[in-house]
Parts: C-alpha cells; structure tokens; sequence
C-alpha cells in the first residue's frame, strides 16, 4: 500500500485516549526509522511541526535539532513563545536564528506578492542550508506534513518553504503526522503537552505578516501590522472569540489618507480589520463583531499603533474577496 495513502480503516484519532495510542505507535515508529540517527527540523512555531517536533523530542530526543528562523515577519511573541516551550520547557536541541535585517533587505522595494512569496521562500532555503552544513551527522529531515498536504499539493509542506531541501540535501525524510487532518494533529498536540496558544493556534501563512503589509514591505509598517495584530488577538481573547472565529488579523496596506491629532495634521495608515469563518477555506463568511468590541479594538488601536489614523473592517466574503488580501 502506498505509504501516502490514509487507510480506510483507519480510526479517526478524536479522544486523548485515542491519540495516547497514536503517541505510543508513532514513537515506536520513529525509533525504528531513524535508529541513532540525527534529524533536520524547520519549526515554524505553527501546530504542524510544533506537533512534529514534540513527537521526535519524545522518540528521539537530543538527536533531533531543531531550527527556527525568525525571519522577521512572524506576530509579536511568537518567537519566544517558540524558544521557551522548546528550549525551556521541552529542553529540545533549539537553534535559533534571527534574520530579520536579511530577509528585509531581501525585500526592501518589493512589491508584487508573488515576487515577495519566492524572495521569502528562498532565503527561508539558503538560511537553513547555511545551518544545516554546521550539523554533522544528520541523515533525515523532519516535516510537519499532513494529509491535506499530501492531498493539495502532492506532498510538499509548501507552507514551511522547505519543498526543496530533501532531494537537494538527499536526506531521508521523517513526517510522523502525514495521514493526520488539523482536528487530529490539535488532539495529538494537546496530548504530547504544548500549550493551547501553539495547538490552536489559527491558520498563519508561510511568508507571514509579509502578505499582511501589502505592497512594498517597510519596517515601520510592517511594525504597524504587528502591533494591531497583538491587540486584535489580545481583545478576541479576552471577548472569549479566540476559538470561535477561524482567522482573524489586521493588515496595513501602502496608502495613507489624511487626519487629525492634538490639532495637527496626519497623514498616516489606515488599519484594516479582517475576521472571517470558514470550514473548507474555499468559501468564508464575514464575522459580526459586536459593536462595543469593535469600539474598543478600534480606540485601542488609534491610541497605541504608531502611524495609524484609521481603522476598517473588511466585510467582504469569499468569494468574491479571497481570506488574505495578497
């Protein structure tokens, strides 16, 4: 049977009993697999191959490295959030790498998104390699693949900009989660232990705040884009719509229109609020914010967001409108 193929027979792991069992097999497996050999992890922060590399800690442990790459357009925290669950809770083999100035650079004046998705996807590559050259020994790569993936887009973790690192580095791959949907790998991450903030954490595009700054990227803006971000998801939280809204985030576009503070004359950014819901992705619907929450949000926003004079809200469902705005 062809190993990317999930198997009818197959129970849907839904329980914390049944994803225990999956635990148990998958780590038999792993240290079956890979012996005493080394593993290459690209962790992202997100559910996938935070899951992962949770699942090769606990087969594996010190044999696996792991690399984050803060390429400088992840939201406000998550790279710490990523250093203490793995490095200090986890005690994971971590290797942390801030290329924020070089990924920037790459992309100073550009400003077709497609253009931007290759330089960002590219540079993730060159990154790694550069890391993975300084790790002697290691014979496979970790992905955090899983079966829509293998559904989508014939296997690729396109999302982790890592497509093209197994048949470049002639590394064995390791993807302990590949048969799994999302509601499976959320079970399985709350059974190995990571925190809810990482196991639900809401869908995050691979070139990261980068689509969210349409336009030329700049580092105030995309500042600007962070920050109403970190609100927007501090006040759904506290509103208690974290995990009933499935995507929600802010995005600064490359216009400005004028305004007014303290009696003098702005020209600055508007912010744009998008909140939408979806079961497929392919078709979403608009969520209605209650009037005083989207009051607050936007208060807190104009008072504590750096070059900001507007606030909007994206009504626009799929279609027309697609969920990120490039």
């Amino acid at each position: 049977m062809d190993s990317n193929v999930r198997p009818e027979s197959m129970v849907r792991i839904t329980t914390p009993e049944l994803a225990d069992a999956f635990i148990k097999e998958q780590v038999a497996a792993l240290q079956k697999q890979i012996g005493n050999g080394k593993v290459l992890l690209a962790l992202s922060g997100g559910v996938d191959s935070s899951v992962t590399a949770a699942l090769l800690i606990k087969a594996i442990g010190q044999n696996l490295t792991c690399v984050h790459v803060n390429h400088g357009l992840l939201r406000k925290g998550e790279a710490e959030q990523v250093i203490d669950v793995f490095r200090n809770q986890m005690k994971a083999n971590l290797v942390y790498i801030d290329a924020t100035d070089r990924f920037l650079d790459k992309l100073a004046g550009v400003s077709d998104p497609e253009q931007k998705r290759k330089i960002i996807g590219a540079e993730f590559i060159n990154v790694f390699e550069e890391e993975a050259k300084k790790i002697d020994g290691v014979k496979f790569l970790g992905q955090g693949t899983i079966y829509p993936d293998i559904l989508e887009s014939h296997g690729v973790k396109a999302h982790h900009n890592v497509g093209g690192l197994p048949e470049k580095f002639g590394l064995e791959l390791v993807e302990p989660v590949k048969l799994l949907f999302k509601d499976e790998v959320r079970v399985v991450g709350k059974a190995l232990g990571l925190p809810d903030s990482m196991v639900f954490r809401q869908p995050f595009p691979g070139p990261g705040l980068g689509v969210r700054c349409t336009g030329a990227i700049t580092r105030d803006r995309l500042e600007a884009v962070r920050e109403s971000d970190a609100i927007l998801r501090e006040e759904f939280a506290n509103a208690g719509l974290a995990g009933k809204v499935w995507q929600y985030f802010t995005i600064v576009p490359d216009y400005r229109s004028t305004g007014v503070k303290d009696g003098k004359r702005l020209w600055d950014w508007p912010v744009i609020i998008r909140a939408v819901n979806t079961t497929d992705a392919m078709t979403a619907t608009v969520e209605e914010i209650p009037w005083p929450l989207l009051n607050k949000i936007t208060k807190r926003i104009l008072a504590e967001v750096k070059g900001v004079n507007r606030v909007l809200y994206d009504l626009s469902p799929k279609p027309c409108a697609t969920i990120e705005w490039e």
